[in-house]
């Protein structure tokens, strides 16, 4: 399958998963801006970082401390105030990058160009990339309703071939076991959970969903993650899902709800069922609000290298 906009393949059938798409995903990481301007890009629902220390770029003057290095004492600063300052910058090091990766049967949908669950894959691997290419240190947690799968930060190639190789795995399993598993409400939850564990404090945390299920019960690990952490969030929606897809006024459309049964939408239930995914995506973002975390939404209907325009 070719992108009509851009010259970049996506190897995908819009359903499964392969290495080579997600490879591809390498090309679109480069759009995305560097990390001095992504601080007010509109990429950014994180804060900038607090950590300070010894490095080259200039933070802020504070009053001097025992124990601060006598060679960063600002003496401008101090000659016009009388008091001792000295001088912080922001630190360079390695930053750990966490992905929370929402693959919910809910996400195994698609009305157009792929399924949802699929371009969480893209997206989540474009951001990896980006990460590798900026040194940094990338993990995540990847949960479905069957599976949590936790990927320590890991440097380099090692960092994004443990991510590609994980979303396969996990993927193909939920599409194999999509008629067979009942839906656990709390899987999110749990998630994340197991994330405010394993984030160190300083990381930058991407949450990529479809806003179905993390929900208020969520809040609470959310907002203390939020205390130490940058979070971001991205939703990944379908234009059957965001009402925005002309519909004659009378038609049947099978679609499969994410849990076992696949339902039959008349006019009538499917506006009843538009109304509730609305209800839910909108519970999500008032919960992000919560947190200071402006999502950020990603059609699944167009590829991930048409819609850059997000990302930047």
């Amino acid at each position: 399958m070719m992108n009509p906009t851009n010259s970049l393949p996506l190897y995908s059938d819009g359903v499964s998963l392969n290495e080579q798409e997600l490879i591809a995903c390498q090309s679109l990481s480069r759009a995305i801006p560097d990390r001095k301007s992504r601080a007010k890009a509109a990429l950014s629902g994180h804060r900038s970082s607090q950590i300070k220390g010894r490095g080259m770029e200039f933070a802020e003057v504070r009053h001097y401390q025992n124990g601060d290095d006598v060679r960063t004492i600002d003496w401008r600063v101090t000659a016009r105030t009388g008091v001792a300052h000295t001088k912080l910058f922001v630190e360079e090091r390695e930053r750990p990058i966490l992905l929370l990766i929402d693959l919910s049967h809910s996400l195994y949908f698609g009305s157009q160009l792929l399924l949802q669950s699929v371009q969480v894959a893209h997206l989540a691997t474009t951001l990896g990339w980006n990460a590798i290419n900026h040194g940094d240190r990338l993990g995540a947690l990847i949960a479905s309703e069957s599976t949590h799968l936790e990927l320590k930060p890991r440097s380099r190639r090692q960092g994004i071939l443990q991510l590609t190789s994980g979303l396969i795995n996990v993927h193909q399993q939920q599409l194999n076991q999509i008629n067979q598993l009942s839906p656990d409400p709390g899987h999110m939850f749990k998630a994340c959970q197991r994330l405010q564990r394993i984030a160190k404090p300083g990381s930058l945390i991407w949450i990529i969903t479809d806003g179905q299920h993390i929900n208020q019960q969520c809040l609470a690990p959310l907002t203390e993650l939020s205390r130490h952490c940058d979070i971001g969030a991205f939703v990944v929606t379908d234009p059957l899902r965001q009402g925005t897809l002309a519909l004659p006024k009378q038609f049947s459309l099978p679609v499969r709800d994410g849990q076992q049964q696949q339902l039959t939408l008349t006019r009538q239930s499917y506006e009843a069922w538009l109304s509730t995914q609305q209800q839910q995506l909108q519970q999500f973002v008032s919960l992000m609000n919560m947190i200071k975390v402006q999502p950020k939404f990603i059609d699944a209907a167009k590829p991930l290298s048409a819609q850059l325009d997000i990302l930047r």
